[in-house]
């Protein structure tokens, strides 16, 4: 038996509990890995609280988490890696635990840590499926909202280097290190449009990752409610927006480059604090209530 982290019924971060589970078994191509850091996301909340019961209904008792990072110790039929390698990749039956099964493992460059590996991996897929979603290109200027977030701070990189101008809300707190990635910043909150507009004029496409109820005047912005894409406003429809849903890229082929390019440091993720396993629930706490600034990761 190992440890993880379950819950058996919807609610407050209270539902999560240490459990003694069977280690999972890996199938044609899958790989086990020992856990060594594992991502809290928010989409980790979304489920638990079941707000995402309608389209992502919860089989109890469920295991939570979307990636991991850790050494692998049992390898599935076909699986190009072999036992000891270390890896990262999206996780098959949750994260939250002492061992996760993977898919697509990714070897892990030894310059990465495990929290970083373990961090980047929904959050970087997710940049790069919206930014091809929404097909902007270089010299034209999107708008990032929540360019402080995890995110929002992977997407703000990514498309200043291929040539975007990026304009990015932020807290007062942020304004430095968002600006220091190559954006123009501008205070969220209140008025937040005529800054934007005073500080970059028209804008192409906006990408929200703050789910703070910008879709309004963001459409209103850009003039066509297509060129606005949320994958944290669950209003969106009501604004005729594009809600982004999943966890990778459509093509599937990205995470070894963000990879590649964080091991290189030309791709850096926020990283905030780290949790034991058996505090996840105060990690989900702390991401409800916004008190992380970058990414929070368990340590089984």
């Amino acid at each position: 038996m190992s440890k993880a982290i379950t819950f058996s019924e919807y609610g407050s971060p209270e539902v999560l509990r240490l459990s003694e589970v069977s280690p999972p078994e890996p199938g044609p191509g899958q790989v086990r890995i020992r856990v060594r850091a594992a991502s809290v996301n928010p989409l980790d909340i979304k489920i638990r609280s079941g707000l995402m019961a309608g389209t992502v209904p919860a089989h109890f008792p469920v295991l939570p988490g979307l990636d991991a990072a850790g050494v692998v110790d049992s390898v599935g039929d076909g699986a190009e890696v072999a036992t000891g390698d270390e890896v990262l990749g999206a996780t098959v039956g949750g994260s939250y635990g002492e061992y996760a099964l993977l898919d697509q493992a990714v070897a892990k460059p030894g310059s990465l840590s495990w929290e970083v590996a373990a961090s980047l991996v929904t959050v970087g897929r997710t940049a790069v499926r919206v930014l091809g979603e929404l097909g902007v290109r270089a010299g034209q200027t999107l708008l990032v909202h929540g360019a402080a977030g995890s995110v929002g701070f992977l997407a703000v990189q990514l498309a200043v280097a291929r040539g975007i101008t990026v304009v990015g809300t932020v807290g007062g707190h942020d304004i430095e290190r968002v600006t220091a990635l190559g954006a123009t910043t501008v205070r969220y909150g209140d008025g937040w449009a005529e800054r934007v507009k005073a500080a970059a004029g028209e804008v192409d496409f906006v990408f929200d990752a703050s789910g703070a109820g910008v879709l309004a005047d963001s459409v209103a912005l850009t003039g066509d409610p297509g060129k606005v894409i949320t994958i944290a406003d669950m209003s969106a429809a009501r604004h005729g927006v594009r809600f982004s849903a999943g966890t990778t890229d459509r093509s599937g082929q990205s995470l070894p480059e963000l990879v590649q390019l964080a091991a290189a440091g030309k791709l850096t993720v926020p990283m905030w604090r780290t949790y034991p396993l058996a505090e996840a629930a105060r990690a989900h706490t702390d991401l409800e209530a916004r008190r992380n600034h970058g990414k929070a990761v368990l340590l089984p």
